[in-house]
Formats: structure tokens, C-alpha cells, sequence
């Protein structure tokens, strides 16, 4: 069993009290994690605020950043193996996921951020009275870093890489149900030789040092990555010093298929959107809006695909679908699987599998006849349980689609692109999918309306957030004597 430490200023250091991470398709203790306690992140901080303020990192030029984040980028490659393995350990997600998709996308990443540079060079801008003007991007400091045990590797990556690149330095929160890969990611990032106090880790309960972080007035900005309800509270917390916060919330995303869609890549692609990593997806396409000319011919075919699918260990490369991270998360989903069932029709699935007697396995589950008002279709399960309600016309697809408190993702299934175009320009998202699913890229935004969040990750709006704008005018009046100098008289 592996036994991991912290990560303050360079320096490796062992804690009072561990947690045990367990891996979910067995129900094995596989690793001990440091459970670092306020005093220690307190010092986190502290390191991570001196080494700001001495402008170790932020006053390097761009191109010697862009040097330690390719470094990083080849770290996580030379390492790939391991950490796919990892990862699919760790949080029980399928390692067909994790090796072509999880650990390749948090390289590209970290590779993507360190060629960003002229995102933040400085702007003149035209001004009246013969001024010169001129608008510069500068990091913003302590930066704060809370992800979610959903993609451990991959939220590391987006957080770590545009902030570093930037020129800030990091504390940086794992879950604590899933913090091995970010722990492994800390030692890659060591190698790549990084000033001390510009990055750092710390474990253990998000209730106890998440709290902190989110407080500290030495704290620049909180990007946060999780639930809603947790999403405001880091909200309240940070209201302390008014510093920035970034976060990044649940979804109920709706899934609208038309009916002159593609029908077996509409299922193939509504499938995708719910049961891949077991459901436990912020953009998860949990609500599928099925046009009613379509409806039994769709669900005959969804439904028989579903049941082929293979249950089985998340390092079995056979496996479709693997457990859900931990026993918790596993009752969560069938407490609202049961009140499903009292809402409207379960067509299959919503069962602990027979054949597993380990591990927190659960059958993948679909409801029809769901109406928009009940539960199972309002509020976020995060788990692979897909609700369908049946509309007629666009109009309505529309109105039930954005009659949600979230806004996070929307998909669309449908061969008339000009229909695509204005049904996507009237639903309240952050991101729209047409005849795909899941499609992320570094180069572009990936937020959410309404409850799903505040700013965006990923492209240059995601860079920016972690920079200050400053304006810097400096008067060229003829004689060096500006207006404002003889105002009174002077």
C-alpha cells in the first residue's frame, strides 16, 4: 500500500492523521493520503504568498514558464501508464476512459497553456487628448484550487495550467476521494524544478481545510470545481476579502432529440452523455428530451443497447461501465432512483447487479414519462439514471430545456443545421453539443449559466480569469503639461 505526503514549498512532509483510499471496484484500501489539518494550509498559503510577492515565478518572462509547463506535460506522458491505472483505481472510472482520454487530455493541457503568450501581452488603445493608453494583463497572486473526485487529473490540469502560466502561484485541493493522480502529478511537477512555495498540495476534508482556503485573506481568488450547494458556500466564504471566485457547478443538462435525427448516433450519443464515468458528470445528459413522433422506436433501441452493456472492474479494459466512487455516492443514486419509481415508470436498470458482491457497482437505470417538475428531472443525481420526457414541438423542447436553475451543457440531435443553430442560440448554456457529446478543447470556453457557475475555463476567457486588468496612461501633452496640471491655475 503506497503512503503519500503533502507538498508545501518543495518540500515533502508527513502528517498527524491519513485517509484511506479505497478503490471502489473492490472495496481495497490501495493508498494512505496525507489529512492535512488548518495549520497547514495556513503555512501552504503563507509559502505560496511570500513566494508571489518576491516575484520568483511572476516576474520570469513567459517563455521560461512555458518551459517548466512543457516539462509537466511530458512528465504526465512519460508517466501514462501508471496514471491511467491510477486514475481507474482511484475513482472506479472504466481505464478505457482513463488511458485514451483522462490522461492525454491533462498532458495536451498543460502543453496547450504554455504557447499562450500572446493572449497576455499588453494592448494600446486609441485615446483622446494625445494620451497613450495602454492595458496589461498581470497575474493575479494566491490562487486557491478546489476540484471535485469526478476527473481528479483532468480538473488539475485546468486549473493548474492557465494559472501557472499566468504567473501565479498555487494551493491546490484534491478531493479526498480521489486525490492519488494529483498527488502523483505534484511529484512530476517537482521534477520539472519549479521555484519553492509556487506550487503546493494539501489532502484531507473539503468541510475542515476547504473552509480555509476559501477565507484566507491572502487568498487572491478560489477557483472551485464541485456542487451547487458547496459552490455558494465557498461564494460566502470568499465575500470575506472580496477576493475573486471561480466556480464552475452542477447541471441537469437536457438532451434534445429530434426527430429527423440520426437515430443509431442520437442513441450512441445519448448513452455517452449519461453512462459514461457511471454518470458522474457535471454535463451528464440527464434529461433526454425525446420528440414524441420518434418516442418507442428511440426507446426500444436505447433500452436494448443499454442492457448489452458490460458492469465489470474499472482496470478490466472489456468493462463499459465501472462502479461509482464510493458506497456514499452509490446510496445517493438509490435514494433517487426510489423516488423515481414513485414518480414516474422505471423501464430498467435502477438494481445492485446480483453478480457483484464487491464493490459499488450499479445498473445502469432509465425512467420515461418524466415529467419536467419532478425530482428525478430537477435535481442533479450524478449517478448513470437517465430521465426522458416526451415534447411535440421545438417551442416546447425549448421551454423545458431551460426551465432549470442550471445551465451548464445542452445537447441536440437533429440533420437541419439551420434548426441546430436557432435552437442553440435560445437555450440558457454555457456550452451547446449538436449530433455529439462531451466535446472539450483547450482552445475554447467551458462554463455555465444561471446556477452552473461563475466565469469559464479553458480557452482565452479561461486564461484571463486568472489575471488583473490594469490601465496604464501616460499624457503626451505638447510641453508636458496636461490639462488636469493647470486646472487650478497653475
Amino acid at each position: 500500500m503506497k503512503k503519500y505526503q503533502l507538498y508545501i514549498n518543495g518540500n515533502w512532509l508527513d502528517t498527524k492523521e491519513v485517509i484511506s483510499s479505497i478503490d471502489p471496484s473492490t472495496e481495497e484500501v490501495i493508498a494512505e493520503i496525507p489529512k492535512a489539518d488548518n495549520n497547514l494550509v495556513k503555512q501552504a498559503i503563507s509559502f505560496a504568498r511570500t513566494t508571489f510577492d518576491k516575484g520568483d515565478w511572476s516576474n520570469l518572462a513567459f517563455s521560461e514558464r512555458a518551459e517548466y509547463l512543457k516539462k509537466i506535460s511530458e512528465g504526465i506522458l512519460e508517466n501514462a501508464q501508471k496514471l491511467a491505472e491510477l486514475e481507474a483505481r482511484d475513482t472506479g472510472k472504466t481505464i478505457k476512459q482513463t488511458t485514451f482520454i483522462d490522461v492525454p487530455t491533462a498532458a495536451e493541457c498543460f502543453d496547450y497553456f504554455s504557447k499562450v503568450e500572446s493572449e497576455l501581452k499588453g494592448e494600446q488603445v486609441s485615446v483622446p487628448f494625445g494620451g497613450q493608453s495602454t492595458v496589461v494583463r498581470e497575474p493575479l497572486g494566491v490562487i486557491a484550487s478546489i476540484t471535485p473526485w469526478n476527473y481528479p487529473l483532468i480538473m488539475a490540469a485546468w486549473k493548474i495550467a492557465p494559472a501557472l502560466a499566468c504567473g501565479n502561484t498555487i494551493v491546490f485541493k484534491p478531493s479526498q476521494l480521489a486525490s492519488l493522480t494529483s498527488l502523483e502529478l505534484a511529484k512530476i511537477i517537482d521534477k520539472a524544478g519549479l521555484p519553492k512555495g509556487v506550487f503546493n498540495i494539501v489532502t484531507g476534508s473539503g468541510a475542515e481545510i476547504g473552509k480555509e482556503l476559501a477565507q484566507n485573506t491572502s487568498v487572491d481568488m478560489v477557483a472551485f470545481t464541485g456542487s451547487t450547494e458547496v459552490g455558494k458556500e465557498v461564494m460566502s466564504l470568499a465575500s470575506n476579502n472580496v477576493k475573486k471566485v471561480f466556480l464552475e457547478l452542477g447541471g441537469k443538462s437536457p438532451n434534445i432529440v429530434f426527430d429527423d435525427c440520426d437515430l443509431e448516433a442520437a442513441v450512441g450519443g445519448t448513452m455517452s452523455a449519461i453512462f459514461m464515468n457511471q454518470g458522474q458528470m457535471c454535463v451528464a445528459g440527464s434529461r433526454l428530451l425525446l420528440q414524441d413522433t420518434i418516442y418507442d422506436k428511440f426507446i426500444e433501441l436505447l433500452i436494448e443497447k443499454t442492457k448489452k452493456l458490460k458492469l465489470g472492474p474499472a482496470l478490466d479494459y472489456s468493462s463499459d461501465i465501472g462502479p461509482l466512487v464510493s458506497k456514499q455516492q452509490r446510496q445517493r443514486v438509490l435514494d433517487y432512483i426510489e423516488i423515481g419509481k414513485k414518480e414516474a415508470r422505471l423501464l430498467c436498470g435502477g438494481n445492485i447487479p446480483k453478480d457483484f458482491n464487491k464493490g459499488y457497482f450499479l445498473a445502469p437505470t432509465i425512467f420515461d414519462n418524466v415529467k419536467n417538475n419532478m425530482r428525478i428531472a430537477r435535481e442533479e443525481i450524478f449517478g448513470p439514471v437517465l430521465s426522458i420526457i416526451k415534447f411535440s414541438s421545438e417551442d416546447e423542447a425549448i421551454e423545458i430545456a431551460n426551465d432549470t436553475i442550471y445551465g451548464l451543457a445542452a445537447m441536440i440531435w437533429t440533420k437541419d443545421l439551420l434548426r441546430a443553430n436557432i435552437v442553440s442560440k435560445k437555450l440558457r448554456s454555457g456550452t451547446v453539443w449538436v449530433n455529439t457529446y462531451g466535446m472539450f478543447f483547450n482552445q475554447t470556453p467551458f462554463g455555465g449559466y444561471k446556477q452552473s457557475g461563475i466565469g469559464r475555463e479553458l480557452g482565452r476567457d479561461g486564461l484571463l480569469e486568472y489575471t488583473q486588468t490594469k490601465h496604464i496612461n501616460i499624457d503626451l501633452t505638447s510641453g508636458g503639461k496636461s490639462l488636469v496640471s493647470s486646472w487650478f491655475g497653475g
